[in-house]
Order: C-alpha cells, then structure tokens, then sequence
C-alpha cells in the first residue's frame, strides 16, 4: 500500500478574533461576533472594495478561493469549523468533584451514584446548547451567508454524535452541500484511563445514529482505548495529524466541520499552528488552514 502523502500545516491569521492573541477563550462569544469573523477588506473584494452588498462572510469565501487559485503547487487552503460538543454527564461529574479529584480517582471509574460516564450522553443542557449553535446556523447561512461546510466529519463518541446531529440535521442546506455526516475514530478525544473516553460498540452506535457514515476500518469493540495507559500530548498530536493528512490529502471541500473534544481540538489547533485557544462546551470557531504538500 501506498504511503500516505503529509504535509506542512499553518494557520492563516488576520481573519478571525480567535487568532489574535488579545481575544480571551474564556469569554470568547462566537455567535455575537459572526464566527469571530474580522471585518477587514480582502484583495478579493476588487474594485467595489468592501463596499458591496455582499456580506463579509460572502467575501471571505471569495477571498479563500482566491488563495486557492492563485497557490503554488502543493498547496491548498481551507477552513475548518471545529466544534466542541456540547455538555455531557462527565463534565457534570468532573464540576461536582474538582479537576483534581477527577483526575486522581474518579475519571478511571464507570459512574457514581448518581449517573454512568461511559461513552456519556450529553445532558438538557448539552442539548440545549447544541440547539443554540443550531439556530446560530440557520441565521448564518440566511443572513451572514456563511458558507455551509461541505463536510461533516464527527468523533465517535456517543455525545459528539448527538451534537452533531442536533446542530446540522435539520438545516435548509445547498443541495450540493448535504449533510451526510462521516464518523472518524481518529477525530476522538485522549485515550485512555478515563472512561467517559471509551467508545460504545460500532453496532450500538450504527443503530443510534444511522445516518452517519462509519469508516469500514472501525472494529466493533474500542481497541483504542487503555485502562492503564493515557495518550501524551505528543502521541495525541501525531493521531491528530494523521488525521489532518488523511483528509487533506482525500477530501476536496474548502469548507469542513469537525464535531469533537476539547483536548482533541485543542491538538488540532497544536498542529496547526495556532495559538491555545480553549473551547466551552458547545463552543465553535473557524480556522483558516494553509497546507504545503510534501512536509515533514
């Protein structure tokens, strides 16, 4: 077989507040600041400037196409919509025990009195912020005309899938743009120890969500996952770029979203070269992505 090609990543700044260094996670509003989109001209705009009708959404996209047409071999741009999914019963449970508490003891176990934690569903106010994002969605593409993503690509855990379907399943979408969401076990958060991070069986999860595409590749059990072992950041970041290359390398769409963690996306923005940038549960930001074939 082939070895897969990779490629050199970096993060295209000076479009959204999120890659500036003077936006703060923690209170970082995506939906009042249009994605955290700049409202800036772009040498795409042309002769009419930023003056147009055309919203500023609408000239990104422009502005994005113009980077790709005029890119040198090898290289190519896109953006990716990373969303983190929305609250789930671990996070209850990590809250009512501390981070610290969590870590030491309560993370390895299966549950408590209370609820289980394994592969855990989101909870009221998971869903409910999975529908915010949703109807922040179908103002975007009516009003902003924020371009839909051509890709849905999911981790396979239990509560990602919920989001992503409660976020995307029932917008009016472009007839070329459907939503046909493809699971990626790559896509998934830190493996190992904490259970809330063991994924339930392929068939389970084919019966609960069976709109999504499941890679042939995924076994039935979760053969990732260690109940002694946890991954590293380096081993975390060398699956999240494996990923990357996989889809860079395979999937023509300019406009991706990725439904996942927050340690998983913030891997994604490591290799990526962005700056840290903590997602809230149910939190969404846009990266724009320049990827030069052929890198180390």
């Amino acid at each position: 077989m082939p070895q897969q090609n990779t490629f050199t990543y970096s993060t295209v700044t000076g479009y959204f507040l999120q890659d500036e260094n003077s936006t703060v996670a923690e209170t970082f509003d995506f939906i009042s600041t249009n994605f955290g989109l700049l409202e800036r001209k772009y040498e795409a705009d042309g002769p009419q400037g930023s003056g147009s009708k055309e919203t500023q959404w609408q000239r990104f996209e422009y502005e994005v196409k113009r980077l790709n047409d005029e890119a040198a071999a090898g290289t190519c741009y896109k953006v990716l919509y990373m969303g983190r999914h929305g609250q789930g019963v671990h996070n209850v449970a990590e809250s009512r025990y501390g981070r610290a508490e969590w870590d030491r003891y309560w993370a390895a176990q299966e549950g408590d009195s209370t609820s289980s934690w394994v592969d855990p569903h989101l909870t009221d106010i998971g869903i409910q912020q999975a529908k915010t994002v949703n109807a922040f969605w179908k103002h975007q593409l009516e009003v902003a005309k924020t371009p839909a993503p051509e890709r849905y690509y999911s981790s396979p855990l239990y509560r990602c899938l919920e989001t992503a379907n409660l976020t995307f399943a029932d917008l009016d979408l472009p007839t070329d743009r459907p939503y046909k969401p493809v699971v990626k076990e790559l896509l998934r958060e830190a493996n190992g120890i904490h259970t809330c991070d063991r994924r339930s069986t392929k068939s389970t999860l084919q019966t609960a969500f069976f709109n999504f595409i499941f890679e042939p590749s995924m076994t039935e059990h979760d053969e990732l996952w260690s109940a002694t072992e946890r991954e590293t950041n380096e081993e975390l970041d060398r699956r999240m770029k494996q990923l990357l290359d996989d889809i860079f390398e395979h999937d023509d769409g300019t406009f991706i979203s990725f439904t996942s963690h927050s340690g998983a996306i913030c891997s994604l923005l490591r290799v990526l070269g962005h700056r840290e940038f903590r997602l809230v549960t149910g939190g969404v930001i846009p990266v724009l992505v320049r990827a030069v074939r052929g890198g180390d």
